[in-house]
C-alpha cells in the first residue's frame, strides 16, 4: 500500500510546482474531477472527503501555499468517459484549474488523459487503476499517487498462486476489469489460469456467466478459486447461490470499501489482499486521519479517503 503520507507529500509537491504558474493571482486552483454520482458514486464520496482533510494536513490547516489560497473546484464525471474528458476541459480551459484530481473510473481517466496533454496541465491521477494510465496511454502531464493494476495483482497473487491451484476470473469488462486480469495472470507462476469471464459495469444478474465459470472449473483437479475483480454497482458475490461449494470452488478477491466487506465475513477463510484498513498504518498522519474523521462524520475512513 501506498501510505497517505506519501499522498500527502506528492498532492502538496504538486501543489508547490504550480504555484509560479498559478493563473489566477492569489488562487491554486485544484479541479477535483471523480464520480460524485454514478456507479461509483461511494468511492468518489471517500475521495472528495480525503482530498479535503488532506490539503488541510497538507497546510496545517491554512489552506494555503506560499502566500496562495487553494481553491478546490469539484465536477461530477457520473463515471462517463466523455463527460469526464469535457468536464477537465472545461477546468483547464474556462476555470483556469493550474492542477487537476481524479477521476474514481479507470475508463473516465483514459480518455482524460490527452485533455492534460493539450493543455500542458498536470492531471494527479487518484484512484483510478489501470495500469495503461501510467503505461501505454501515458503522457508527460500524468501523474499517480494511488495504487495500479499490477501492484494489486501482485498482492493478490502472492496469497493465491501456489501449486496444484486452478483460478478462473470474474471482472467489469473496460479497463479496470482487463488490465487487473492481464496484470494478475502475469503475476502468476504457480497456478493455472483456465478462464476469463467479463461482464458489462452494470450487471446485476450474473448467472450465466457463474455457470461458464463452474463449467471451466467444476472438473479441474486440485484447489479451485474465482477470483473476483470488481468495482461499484452489482454484487458478484451473488454466484456463491448457485452452490459452489458442491464443485469444491472457493471465491477470493481483494480489498475494498467497509460496507462492501462486509459481505466478506460471509466467506470465511477467503483470501487476497487488503490496500488500506485504517486500523493497520502506524504513524501520526493516520492517527490524524482517524481521529478527525471519526469526529467530523462518526466513522473510520476508509480506502479511498486515504487515497486521496
Amino acid at each position: 500500500m501506498v501510505d497517505f503520507t506519501r499522498r500527502l507529500a506528492v498532492v502538496a509537491l504538486a501543489c508547490s510546482a504550480v504555484v509560479a504558474h498559478a493563473q489566477s493571482g492569489q488562487e491554486i486552483r485544484i479541479a477535483h474531477v471523480y464520480s460524485k454520482t454514478g456507479p461509483l458514486e461511494a468511492y468518489g464520496k471517500q475521495t472528495q472527503s480525503g482530498l479535503m482533510m488532506g490539503l488541510e494536513y497538507a497546510t496545517g490547516g491554512t489552506m494555503t501555499v506560499a502566500g496562495k489560497k487553494i481553491v478546490v473546484i469539484e465536477k461530477d464525471d457520473q463515471g462517463k468517459p466523455d463527460v469526464g474528458k469535457s468536464l477537465l476541459a472545461a477546468a483547464y480551459g474556462d476555470d483556469k484549474a493550474d492542477i487537476a484530481v481524479g477521476p474514481t473510473s479507470s475508463g473516465v481517466a483514459l480518455a482524460m488523459l490527452p485533455v492534460a496533454e493539450e493543455y500542458k496541465k498536470i492531471l494527479l491521477v487518484e484512484p483510478a487503476v489501470a495500469d495503461s494510465i501510467t503505461g501505454d496511454k501515458w503522457n508527460k502531464y500524468i501523474f499517480r499517487t494511488g495504487r495500479n493494476s499490477s501492484q494489486d495483482a501482485i498482492s493478490n497473487a502472492v496469497a493465491l498462486d501456489k501449486e496444484g491451484t486452478v483460478i478462473a476470473t470474474l471482472a467489469q469488462d473496460y479497463a479496470f476489469g482487463r488490465d487487473g486480469v492481464a496484470a494478475f495472470k502475469q503475476a502468476l507462476k504457480k497456478a493455472k489460469l483456465v478462464h476469463e469471464e467479463y461482464l458489462p459495469t452494470n450487471t446485476t444478474d450474473f448467472t450465466a456467466g457463474a455457470q461458464r465459470l463452474i463449467d471451466k472449473l467444476k472438473d479441474q483437479p486440485g484447489r479451485k478459486v474465482i477470483f473476483i475483480i470488481w468495482a461499484g454497482a452489482g454484487n458478484p458475490f451473488k454466484i456463491a447461490d448457485l452452490d459452489l461449494k458442491r464443485h469444491g470452488i472457493e471465491i477470493a478477491t481483494g480489498g475494498n470499501i467497509l460496507p462492501a466487506m462486509a459481505a466478506y465475513k460471509n466467506f470465511p477463510g477467503m483470501e487476497g489482499a487488503t490496500y488500506y484498513y485504517f486500523g493497520i498504518p502506524k504513524n501520526p498522519v493516520n492517527e490524524w486521519l482517524v481521529a478527525n474523521h471519526y469526529k467530523r462524520f462518526k466513522s473510520p475512513p476508509d480506502f479511498f479517503t486515504a487515497g486521496a
